[in-house]
């Protein structure tokens, strides 16, 4: 009742803006006035029962309640007032927009500060960053455009358009100037007490009242609430019993509260609405927390959404003038009555939690257009939020992050002055991490973080707290270039936080071999593992700040050894200590076995000292404050021990020792040597061990490396090795032990040959860079992708690849498929080493072979390695020490000595290379020393000094002598003697060399003849494998296959290639028909394997096929349904949705049984039918005489019909076989009932109409191919289309045996009137509708059945060539009245020919009968070429239809593609050249035709170049159906440009009983049941048929690398690649669609699950 009175005072609404207006200006209580007014009016406008009127209440309460606040503002009417304030406004110089979901957003990889850094569309249209390097990503809502913010970009901050606003801003002026003293008090009036209204109204918790002055009612809403646990469907099913809706209600309930984050699903008084709260809660608190449901008083919730209303409100009146922005800055951060966290803006964010997701990005966009516009506002803000550390709310509220207040923190933080500003005022790092700490309370004895038993609950919250992470990394992601003494304190204490955090990681999750028994329980490692790969980045950062100050980096290096030394104060941990020698060295170390003790993978302490001790020396400070630095006090011992433990760890996993402990052991050591992890891990393992060396004796350090490797006893007891493998040990033993062995060496091999970080050797980032690159695509050559995936990304998403790539690579541009590919440059192969610490094990083998193939040798010599840096310089010593030497020496005497002991051929690859190392180390020592310097590298003559005196072994020189000729080696004698030829260049005389070469060609050709002996093999051992598995198939399915007898296309004769008299012009109809030899086809039975000749009256051979619908020859995009009347639907093929050809198709588990469809028992292809094998008949009755006009043909005709009436019935003698009828109705009726979707009926008149359609539609489809692809018209079809081709042809010739004579009569008689009107038949179609090759198959098929009546003599093959005469005739004068000419200069060029002038004629003839419906006759040439261009098409058509109807071969000139082959179909056709003639001839039958067209083909639409302008389009494109809302999944057609919904409740629609999505909806409204589509968020092409069958397919859009990137994932910009899209368009026209899906689903099963139908 309200509302209707309401209403009813609309007229008068506008003056009640003024009158409350200046009632309030008089007012002494202005705030009570203005709640008054609230009270009134909002409950009438917003709670008037349970469906809300968005628009209505929207209109009323501008009118009513924020009409009158404008007034109140402006002074004046709000129309004029707010212009004015905007003219008085300077424009601001930054851009602010927010961005929408799904809009691109731009970052530039070369000027922007951090990634965070984004432009949306327009301003990176007008920047000077489209021309760099830049990343285009789609944003997920939220966030805005950081166009004119200088400290984002380090260059061009500025786009065009916000460039003019800069010149005035010199300095920094007060935006309240531009604003009258009265505007400014009346402006902070009515902010404060709306914003206070709104503030209040949002948080209020009470139930049964409202604040002050605000009435409350008696009517409740049922309010349901959003949350991120339960899914959509649930949310359905309990509404539907909850408030028994309709599931189509049910659904739009669940939409809105997913999208607002609450909706009403009932309105009443509180019992009512109580109850459905109750079954709400029952029905969803079984597995989870059930959904949160209240029941709330309906004014309250009217107050709530005006509130809303209100906060979007302020966020477009504070866009008119700086001045009011800055106004509602200072109303918002004002201290509130109760002192601390009382502003209006600390009360909303600390209730942010309780708020729902509509209310949050309300008013966290408020801030964003206030807050965080105002430059001297944004500080204080920033220091509010840091200071209410909301991340702890934050961590228990249950929305994701992008809903929440904390979400801001990337706004803020990543500014680098306010990030600075609060590291050193409000202590945030320190802050950060503590917080962080204090949600992982769960410690385990040591005070190490216990992820065990962790619940799901748990987890949810760790991923929480995680967030925490960002932040800290958003915190130091710009790097500060100066330091103040106070950024340095409060860095260093943030350091000191920061160390505590990994002092509880470090040893966290310890691992016990598991011996005797599988382990029971997984343990849970993931957790400890995503917290090290989330703190990767934060790591690597901190060092990167500490870099770059002396005085800081030296600080946290004595902070981190002190930790360290903590973490393993006791570092025995109660272990014994035991003293090793070997060689006369000794030393003291600890008895420990990491197969028997607990050991930890995670060591971040340890490793975080190793960074801060390699930036030592990089930034020279180890040289520069010597004194400073605790370098004397450091155990060498103690800092290799734990790293040392862990690459044991890896080795002895390596070698099956730890088998027993399950996959997560596994797990852990592949993310330890995992791109995303390994650089603060297993790189600074090696570099812990690089620094242990440097510093201590390498003698020592060897000893201490056997221990923990359990080798010692191996190596320091002669004869050991003898013993050992003597008492037949347990041959796991043996193989562990060997494995251990290779190990070890490799350990030492990367200690001394990893030196590519700056710091360790004397090399730049770019060389690390390069090395990592060339090894990566020594394995295979990469994509772009591929590469980056490979390499270590920094905190800014980058890899540093782009500056080095070219230098290695070269790039492959990609075809029609793959992807573009990166290949390495032969040149780099020599930098390339085998032991290359990043392979894995599997890398490591592939890689072997393939260097050697392209080096051209087959030893791999170590390649030069840089000089280490003078820290880290003694460490090359470990080659030439004893116990080193003593190594090699032992295995080299176990390969001499071969069968005494157990080695392994990697050893010795192992041992070899070392020795190599050395030599080219003491080469680079000796270049480099000088004359006074003492040699100090002295490899060379150690090796050459036999052993010692007991057992005299001989030297190690001496050794590999005797091996390079050792049988047993042929692989490494190549590497043995470019170890002796380094020794002795002088010694090697040019005879070894020589008759080396010789030897290793011989064993060349040896080897290829093995690997082609092998080959045979393995194929025959295949195809007896496949002809068993064959057999095996049609002995159990005999029954499905006695009927269906199978052709194997490969193996039928093919017609063309016959004996031919070549010199014979080739005719394919009338009187002068070629005669063709009768062949003789035989053809086998893929089934039985039998051979059958192919006679009329054997049994039926037939072709299995695939029949469906198409549109796309249509031009009418609303196809109409069939009509009843057959010969309509015949006459509407053009545009009814007409057969599909027949097609092949492979898919399992899509075939549909219900619908007749099999697979094809060789290929699998899905069929849904068969096409009989026919010879061509030339059996039927000859009758001799000839009838040579029309006329006389259509008095025949009529003397037929009076017989037909008089019911005499002629039989004729039908020459088939049973079976072959039986097949012929078989295909027939399958045609008919897919294509007008009806249950099969032999006996239906329209079956014969839709089989000769279907011969047409397909024959069309072909040529159309054809001539788009400029392929000649009788090319080398493929064999399957060819097969297809003849066997449909001659089907629809034979299909009237089978049907009944008078249907196929009745519809020869009507098609014929078409163009010969006659008394009988009256409602005719127009001749402009006819599709005239579709008539000409029709009723050249149907022809026979007139003459097993009219004996009146009419041959066959003339009766043909008439009918195409006529039809041609008729196809003629359709072009002739649409034909439009364009004037053209040319004309007088021309001399007339007698084409010209005949089709002069004609069109003038045509022009009388018309009258005035054509224009004035233009000139003859441009007819002549209109009607030649026209015809072609229907010639080319023709001339397949009777080349596979009889049998013809195809003249020469039509097998090569070039000129337009229109004299030589005329000629194949018997028509005369000048097709006027045929006029001239039979003048009485041009007055019966009249009106056509040259149809030519559609395309797929234009897609634009560059890909963000479509998901712009996209991103401004809402659902059609839930009012203005954005489309999560925008989905464009590629056959009309329809945008649409798809995936998503709101846009389903019923089709034939069940609910599909949009998509699926499209494909049979606009492609008969197929579609294209492309998905524009994903990037990615999906194909569609029917319900139950899709694919995705790979997009036309490619980056410069030539890569695809579905998902949009890397960001690169994408550009149309024509020649993809071309291809698919290719694939529409040759009705592949569904063929592709079925590939697609076939390779891929997953493909097959996925619900199509909804999308």
């Amino acid at each position: 009742m309200h509302r209707a009175r309401y209403v009813g005072r609309d007229a008068e609404l506008p003056c009640c803006g003024c009158t409350s207006t200046s009632k309030w200006l008089q007012a002494t209580d202005l705030t009570r006035e203005v709640y008054q007014h609230l009270a009134h009016y909002v409950p009438k406008i917003y709670c008037r029962g349970p469906n809300p009127f968005p628009q209505k209440e929207d209109m009323l309460a501008q009118h009513v309640l924020l009409g009158p606040m404008e007034w109140y503002l402006c002074g004046e009417d709000p129309a004029f007032g707010f212009p004015k304030l905007e003219q008085a406004n300077k424009p601001s110089h930054l851009c602010g927009r927010v961005f929408k979901v799904g809009e691109p957003t731009y970052s530039c990889r070369d000027c922007a500060v951090d990634p965070t850094c984004v432009l949306c569309m327009e301003c990176f249209l007008g920047s000077i960053h489209r021309d760099h390097r830049y990343r285009m990503t789609t944003s997920g809502g939220g966030g805005f455009c950081d166009c004119g913010d200088t400290e984002a970009w380090k260059e061009g901050p500025y786009c065009q358009k916000h460039e003019l606003n800069t010149s005035e801003i010199e300095e920094e002026e007060d935006p309240l100037v531009h604003l009258s003293e009265d505007v400014i008090a009346r402006t902070y009036n009515i902010f404060a007490i709306m914003f206070r209204y709104a503030v209040e109204i949002l948080t209020w918790e009470k139930e049964s009242e409202l604040p002050a002055d605000l009435e409350i009612s008696d009517t409740y809403y049922c309010m349901l609430f959003n949350d991120e646990v339960h899914t959509y469907e649930q949310v359905i099913y309990t509404l539907q019993k909850a408030v028994n809706c309709t599931q189509k209600e049910a659904i739009g309930f669940a939409t809105t509260v997913d999208r607002d984050g609450r909706r009403s699903v009932r309105y009443g008084d509180f019992q009512y609405c109580e109850q459905a709260k109750s079954v709400i809660v029952r029905n969803t608190s079984r597995q989870t927390k059930p959904l949160k449901v209240q029941v709330m008083h309906s004014s309250i919730v009217a107050h709530q959404n005006f509130g809303l209303k209100l906060l979007s409100w302020l966020g477009n009146v504070i866009g008119y003038s700086d001045g009011l922005r800055r106004i509602l800055c200072q109303v918002g951060l004002q201290e509130g009555p109760d002192g601390e966290n009382s502003s209006l803006v600390d009360r909303l964010m600390l209730n942010d939690s309780k708020l729902w997701k509509g209310a949050r990005s309300v008013y966290h966009q408020l801030f964003m257009s206030s807050l965080l516009m105002d430059l001297k506002y944004k500080k204080l803000f920033a220091i509010r939020f840091a200071k209410l550390a909301l991340l702890s709310d934050y961590v228990t509220d249950d929305h994701d992050r992008e809903f929440s207040i904390a979400d801001l923190s990337v706004q803020i933080f990543t500014v680098p002055s306010l990030a600075r500003m609060l590291i050193t005022e409000e202590n945030l790092m320190t802050i950060i991490i503590k917080t962080f700490m204090d949600h992982l309370r769960h410690r385990d004895a040591q005070g190490r973080f216990q992820f065990e038993r962790y619940t799901a609950l748990q987890a949810f919250k760790f991923r929480r707290v995680q967030s925490l992470i960002f932040d800290l990394k958003y915190v130091l992601i710009s790097k500060p270039t100066e330091w103040s003494d106070d950024l340095r304190q409060k860095f260093l204490e943030g350091f000191d936080a920061f160390l505590e955090l990994l002092k509880c990681m470090q040893g966290m999750d310890p691992i016990t071999r598991q011996v005797g028994q599988h382990i029971e329980m997984e343990p849970e490692w993931e957790a400890a593992f995503t917290l090290q790969m989330k703190l990767t980045h934060v790591i690597s950062m901190m060092q990167d700040w500490c870099a770059l100050d002396e005085k800081v980096l030296i600080e946290a290096y004595k902070k981190c050894l002190a930790v360290l030394m903590q973490c393993h104060g006791g570092f025995t941990d109660g272990e014994q200590p035991i003293t090793l020698s070997i060689c006369g060295h000794s030393v003291e170390t600890i008895r420990y076995c990491v197969s028997q003790e607990k050991v930890s993978i995670h060591l971040p302490v340890s490793r975080l000292l190793a960074g801060l001790h390699v930036l030592l020396s990089k930034s020279e400070v180890a040289y520069k404050f010597p004194e400073l630095l605790p370098l004397s006090e450091l155990s060498p011992p103690m800092l290799i021990e734990h790293p040392l433990r862990c690459l044991v760890l890896c080795a002895q996993v390596h070698a099956g020792m730890w088998r027993r402990n399950g996959f997560s052991l596994v797990n852990q050591i592949y993310y330890y040597h995992n791109v995303k992890c390994r650089r603060e891990m297993f790189d600074k393992d090696i570099v812990m061990l690089q620094t242990g060396v440097s510093m201590m004796d390498p003698n020592h350090f060897l000893m201490i490396m056997l221990s923990r490797f359990e080798l010692y006893q191996i190596f320091s007891t002669p004869d050991y090795g003898k013993r050992f493998s003597s008492e037949i040990t347990h041959k796991d033993v043996v193989q562990q032990n060997n494995t251990l062995i290779e190990e070890m060496l490799y350990l030492i091999i990367m200690i001394v040959g990893e030196r590519f970080s700056p710091g360790v050797g004397q090399v730049n980032a770019t060389d690390e860079i390069k090395r990592e690159i060339i090894h990566q695509l020594s394995i295979k050559p990469m994509a772009h992708s591929e590469l980056v995936k490979s390499l270590p990304e920094d905190e800014n998403k980058e890899t540093g690849m782009e500056s080095v790539i070219e230098a290695v690579a070269h790039f492959k541009k990609p075809g029609l498929t793959g992807r573009g590919m990166y290949e390495l440059k032969p040149e780099c192969a020599k930098e390339f080493n085998l032991y290359f610490y990043h392979f894995s094990r599997a890398e490591q083998s592939k890689v072997n072979g393939k260097i050697k193939s392209v080096l051209g040798k087959s030893s791999l010599p170590p390649p030069v390695l840089p000089p280490f840096c003078p820290l880290f310089a003694s460490l090359v010593n470990i080659l030439q020490s004893d116990v080193m030497l003593c190594i090699m020496r032992t295995v080299l005497q176990w390969a001499v000595e071969h069968n005494g002991y157990a080695w392994s051929e990697s050893m010795l690859q192992r041992v070899l290379h070392l020795i190599g190392m050395a030599l080219q180390e003491e080469k680079q020592h000796l270049d480099n020393v000088t004359e006074e310097h003492v040699v100090t590298f002295t490899f060379t003559q150690k090796i050459s000094k036999p052993g010692e005196a007991p057992n005299n072994s001989p030297s190690i020189l001496a050794m590999l002598e005797t091996l390079q000729n050792a049988p047993y080696l042929d692989v490494h004698k190549d590497m043995i003697r470019w170890i002796l030829k380094v020794q002795f260049l002088a010694s090697l005389s040019n005879e070894v060399l020589l008759k080396d070469c010789s030897n290793s060609r011989d064993k060349d050709k040896a080897e290829r003849k093995r690997k082609a002996e092998i080959a045979r093999l393995r194929r025959e051992k295949i195809m007896a494998q496949m002809s068993e598995m064959q057999r095996h198939f049609i002995d159990e399915n005999k029954e499905l296959f006695q009927q269906t007898l199978e052709l194997d296309a490969s193996t039928s004769a093919v017609l063309d290639n016959s004996p031919m008299v070549s010199n014979m012009a080739l005719t394919a109809l009338g009187p002068a028909q070629t005669q063709v030899p009768e062949q003789r086809q035989f053809v086998t039975c893929i089934l039985c394997q039998e051979e059958q000749e192919v006679k009329v009256e054997s049994k039926a051979m037939v072709l299995a096929a695939f029949v469906q619908r198409s549109t796309v020859l249509s031009k009418n995009r609303n196809p109409l349904l069939p009509l009843s009347d057959c010969c309509s639907v015949y006459f509407d093929s053009v545009q009814a949705k007409e057969q599909r050809r027949q097609q092949r198709l492979r898919l399992h588990t899509s075939y549909d049984v219900e619908n007749g469809e099999f697979l094809c028992p060789l290929c699998e292809c899905l069929s849904n039918t068969v096409i009989p094998l026919l010879l061509n008949i030339s059996d039927q009755p000859k009758l001799t005489q000839w009838i040579r006009t029309i006329s006389q043909q259509i008095k025949a005709l009529q003397v037929l019909r009076k017989e037909e009436t008089n019911s005499i019935h002629v039989y004729f003698r039908n020459p088939y076989s049973e079976s072959i009828k039986e097949m012929l109705t078989t295909f027939g009726t399958a045609t008919y009932k897919v294509g007008l979707k009806v249950h099969p009926n032999e006996e239906d008149p329209r079956v014969p109409i839709m089989c000769w359609g279907s011969c047409a539609y397909t024959i069309q489809s072909i040529e159309r191919i054809l001539s788009d692809e400029d392929k000649p018209l009788f090319g080398p079809l493929p064999c399957r289309l060819d097969d297809c081709l003849r066997s449909l042809t001659r089907f629809a010739a034979a299909h009237w045996t089978v049907a009944s004579l008078s249907v196929v009569q009745g519809h020869f008689c009507k098609l014929f009137a078409s163009l010969v009107p006659d008394d009988n038949h009256g409602d005719l179609p127009c001749i402009l509708d006819i599709d005239m090759f579709h008539l000409l198959v029709g009723l050249v098929l149907a022809f026979p059945a007139l003459q097993c009546q009219d004996f009146s003599g009419i041959s066959l093959g003339t009766g043909d060539l008439h009918i195409f005469h006529l039809v041609t005739m008729a196809h003629i004068v359709q072009i002739l009245l649409t034909s439009c000419t364009e004037e053209n200069g040319m004309d007088q060029e021309n001399p007339a020919g007698e084409e010209e002038l005949a089709v002069l004629a004609l069109y003038k003839t045509l022009h009388q009968c018309t009258g005035s419906a054509l224009k004035e006759i233009p000139s003859g040439w441009h007819l002549w070429r209109n009607v030649r261009n026209g015809i072609m098409p229907f010639l080319k058509c023709c001339a397949l239809f009777f080349h596979y109807l009889n049998g013809v071969p195809s003249p020469p000139e039509l097998q090569v593609s070039g000129t337009s082959h229109f004299e030589h179909l005329c000629n194949y056709l018997s028509l005369p050249n000048n097709l006027i003639c045929l006029f001239q001839e039979n003048n009485e039958i041009t007055k019966l035709l009249i009106e056509s067209y040259p149809r030519e083909s559609n395309k797929l639409i234009d897609l634009p170049e560059d890909y963000s302008s479509l998901i712009n389009q996209a991103s401004n494109f809402s659902c059609p159906k839930s009012g203005g809302d954005k489309s999560r999944a925008p989905t464009l057609c590629l056959v009309c440009g329809t945008l649409l919904c798809s995936q998503s409740y709101c846009c389903q629609t019923e089709l034939e009983g069940e609910d599909v999505g949009a998509c699926t909806a499209h494909t049979y409204s606009c492609g008969s049941g197929v579609g294209i589509f492309l998905r524009v968020r994903e990037c990615q092409v999906l194909f569609l048929a029917g319900k139950t069958k899709g694919c995705f397919y790979s997009p036309p859009y490619l980056d410069d690398y030539g890569e695809t990137d579905q998902g949009l994932r890397r960001g690169n910009p994408l550009h149309l690649c024509k020649e993809r899209f071309k291809k698919i368009q290719k694939l529409w026209h040759q009705h592949s669609i569904t063929e592709e899906i079925g590939h697609a689903q076939e390779a891929n099963q997953t493909l097959v699950g996925i619900d199509w139908q909804h999308l």
